[in-house]
């Protein structure tokens, strides 16, 4: 069994072609798991699909049919060129998946470096395949470490202190822009949803007042009193209305069209500053002369300008995935020994109960003294076992003797390919997310 990362990111793909990636829905998302567990190679996958990348993450019997797969696949659902995905995709296989699925998990592949969202959105990505039925224990034991290398990285590093987002890069900018005279001014937010609540935030913080503007004024009012009087709720309709009076907004929804065009624009003298936090976007493309639209990749060049002392922690954070890759290595070896270990002395068992059974009917034996002779043939055979089968343990911890278990099972003709590992956990791994 094989680990496989396929990664479509802000590092390597355009925010306009990662727009053609993002799933339109859930059930998008979920055809696209049922066809690629579909094929035989594939044992179990996720998605990880935020608005800074689209990453498939699987178990695999064969990595090059599997990535092939994934691009096939992704190339229909997008309608994007089959070579010009392969030209832009980032493959990781087996070591390097998991210290990437790590580094992500961590947010030190994220557009901004300590991020705090990204933990929970992979997660959350792993729960909806385990609920469709096409991730499980093989996917979950790697869910498990990259969960526990985060929380080692939080802790140890200062990667997350103040935790910073899209949405708060966004404000940010937008101070440095306006300076003391953002203080006092309204800010436009579109979109209730966790990005929009999160800008909403850092603008009250610099001293803005805030319009929260939704499809449903229930849910968005709900929402603006949890913020404080400072912040005004409204619906859609009224959104023209705003963004011909006021020159900040902020938009995060989960459109799959633009929600702002040139048709909306009445007072073209008004200076506007425009922070686009979707994808798709929000904001159609269009010039206009007092408007300055910033978008997500624009948003993740000015966080690698102003965030050195998070690229500085990361070094320290990645030694820290190299460690927990390891880990995660050494516990699956040392799992895998485990089915083989019970195989064999299970066959030893079946061996015992056959020879004894000749032996009693050929006369070798009296009847009466078989419960004596098969306690004696296990205790030899234990006795025999018991040096051998403590040499595999400690071996097969080792990367070194990473050969050393498939010579055992084709030495002994033992195959644990259908047999459930978890039974052989070790008591320091911790729990997965669906158990």
């Amino acid at each position: 069994m094989f680990y496989q990362v396929v990664s479509f990111s802000h590092k390597s793909c355009e925010q306009s072609l990662r727009e053609k990636l993002a799933f339109a829905d859930e059930e998008s998302k979920r055809t696209l798991l049922n066809q690629l567990v579909g094929f035989e190679f594939v044992h179990e996958v996720f998605v990880v699909s935020t608005c800074n990348r689209v990453d498939i993450v699987l178990a695999t019997k064969d990595n090059f049919s599997s990535y092939h797969a994934v691009l096939g696949l992704m190339s229909q659902q997008s309608g994007v060129n089959f070579y010009e995905l392969k030209s832009v995709a980032k493959r990781y296989d087996d070591e390097e998946a998991v210290s990437q699925l790590f580094s992500v998990v961590s947010s030190l592949d994220s557009l901004v470096i300590g991020e705090s969202q990204i933990t929970g959105q992979v997660k959350e990505a792993f729960r909806f395949s385990y609920a469709n039925g096409t991730a499980g224990s093989k996917l979950n034991r790697v869910i498990s470490y990259a969960v526990k290398c985060a929380a080692e990285v939080r802790n140890v590093t200062n990667i997350s202190q103040n935790p910073i987002s899209i949405a708060s890069v966004a404000v940010a900018q937008a101070h440095h822009l306006l300076g003391d005279n953002i203080q006092g001014m309204k800010g436009i937010v579109v979109g209730a949803g966790e990005m929009g609540v999160l800008a909403a935030k850092h603008l009250l913080r610099v001293g803005c007042d805030v319009v929260l503007i939704g499809r449903d004024l229930a849910k968005v009012e709900a929402v603006a009193e949890t913020l404080g009087e400072n912040v005004k709720a409204d619906t859609m309709e009224a959104l023209p209305k705003y963004l011909n009076r006021y020159r900040l907004l902020f938009s995060a929804t989960a459109s799959k069209e633009p929600i702002i065009t040139r048709a909306m624009i009445e007072n073209e003298s008004l200076p506007r500053h425009w922070f686009d936090m979707a994808i798709p976007r929000d904001i159609d493309a269009f010039d206009l002369e007092r408007l300055r639209i910033f978008r997500i990749d624009d948003l993740r060049t000015i966080s690698n300008n102003n965030h050195a002392l998070r690229q500085e922690q990361a070094v320290r954070a990645e030694e820290i995935v190299e460690r927990y890759k390891e880990e995660f290595y050494g516990w699956l070896r040392a799992l895998s020994i485990e089915p083989v270990i019970k195989k064999m002395r299970e066959d030893v068992a079946i061996a015992i109960d056959k020879e004894l059974v000749r032996a009693i009917k050929k006369g070798f034996v009296p009847q009466a003294y078989e419960a004596n002779m098969r306690k004696m043939a296990k205790q030899m055979f234990n006795r025999f076992l018991h040096d051998p089968t403590q040499n595999l343990r400690h071996s097969s911890v080792e990367k070194h003797n990473a050969n050393c278990i498939d010579a055992v099972k084709q030495m002994f003709n033992i195959d644990t390919e259908h047999i459930n590992a978890k039974q052989y956990k070790k008591d320091h791994h911790t729990k997965g997310y669906t158990e």
